[in-house]
């Protein structure tokens, strides 16, 4: 265990630098294709090869930490990240590029897991609700000042991969001044799998949240630039609308937690998802896309942490890793998924089925919630 302030705000900072990186790779590397005239089914699978790696980075993180720990763990995936964003810039061609970019996910989900899991395993059940709240505003932060420098630098390949690579190196340095230690005692009675936690009938609402969340938000990441490129955007515009929506995000993820810590998470979950297929249909009109996505930004990000927390109150604290592995998991095939069908739907018939797949989705997961919602166990917020 170890105390909130100075680990805790060394790994968030050396998050912070990471996510911008990310950000601007999410945005730019799609860009940088359709630039190529590469049809959108290829652009998607693309995006699709960097949440396989977010898949198996998942699938490795909890035998990673457990061998070398978090500190060598975070060293190998940010090394890892790095490697792969700089020899993307020398390759060329669709196939080469799946690959690097399923390296460069292999290594962001080996990131996640290992500070997602810190977080949870330093908190306790008062404190573990704001550790998460504020692991998510510094990653969505992150996310809209990777947008902004997308909108006010060179978007050109060999002008933006020496700055981005050196940013994930910088990322390293903040844990090379803290030690993060796990709970021994936790790590003997842990599960030896993730698959346990994927079958807990409390967390099924969850997980199935965290699903639908990868689907919703790994269409809009992936594919969201592409639609305002075909819209005839520039890249600096598609910069401005991306951190709109990103923005949108962080500044619902208080509300959102303090309504339900007060309402419930069940009830708070329904409006959300209710919310989000408001803000998909908007999207379909001509009009008024600033309020559309901005509504869409604020329900959409703030889907995956209260299905998450929700999930995660209903282990005992030794299974947390494990729960946060299996939690990634499932949002990562919602990832995986999403990006593929979507931009498949979008190349046979109009960019617009974008958000008619977020609203599918989304009504999906909104009958899960209502239908049989007395069978599942509705975890009391800690304050």
């Amino acid at each position: 265990m170890f105390t909130w302030s100075r680990p805790v705000t060394l790994l968030l900072c050396g998050l912070m630098l990471l996510t911008v990186s990310i950000a601007v790779l999410n945005t730019l590397v799609p860009l940088w294709l359709s630039h190529d005239l590469l049809p959108t089914w290829q652009l998607g699978m693309v995006s699709s090869a960097y949440y396989s790696g977010n898949l198996a980075g998942t699938l490795i993180a909890g035998w990673l930490i457990k061998r070398v720990g978090f500190n060598r763990s975070y060293y190998l995936a940010t090394s890892l990240f790095a490697l792969a964003t700089l020899v993307m810039g020398m390759s060329e061609g669709f196939w080469t590029w799946s690959l690097w970019r399923f390296a460069a996910g292999v290594g962001c989900a080996l990131i996640w897991v290992v500070v997602e899991s810190a977080l949870l395993c330093s908190g306790t059940l008062r404190n573990r609700g704001q550790l998460l709240a504020a692991y998510m505003i510094v990653y969505y932060l992150g996310t809209v000042v990777g947008q902004l420098l997308v909108s006010r630098v060179s978007t050109e390949l060999f002008n933006v991969l020496p700055w981005v690579v050196a940013m994930v190196v910088s990322g390293m340095l903040p844990l090379a001044f803290v030690k993060i230690m796990g709970n021994s005692a936790d790590a003997e009675e842990a599960p030896s799998n993730l698959w346990p936690m994927l079958l807990r009938r409390t967390s099924r609402l969850g997980i199935n949240g965290c699903i639908i969340s990868g689907i919703v938000l790994g269409s809009l990441y992936g594919l969201m630039p592409v639609y305002l490129s075909h819209k005839g955007m520039s890249d600096a515009n598609v910069g401005y609308w991306m951190a709109l929506l990103v923005s949108a995000g962080i500044i619902g993820q208080w509300p959102v937690g303090r309504l339900a810590d007060r309402f419930g998470r069940l009830m708070v979950l329904r409006v959300q998802v209710f919310i989000v297929i408001l803000g998909a249909v908007a999207m379909l009109g001509s009009a008024a896309m600033a309020p559309a996505l901005f509504v869409l930004g604020c329900a959409g990000f703030t889907l995956y942490p209260l299905a998450m927390s929700w999930a995660c109150e209903t282990v005992p604290h030794h299974q947390l890793v494990a729960m946060n592995q299996a939690l990634l998991l499932s949002y990562t095939v919602g990832s995986l998924v999403g990006p593929s069908m979507t931009a498949m739907l979008m190349e046979s018939y109009s960019d617009k089925l974008l958000f008619v797949m977020i609203a599918a989705v989304a009504c999906v997961y909104l009958l899960m919630l209502l239908r049989k919602a007395d069978h599942h166990a509705t975890p009391v917020a800690h304050a």
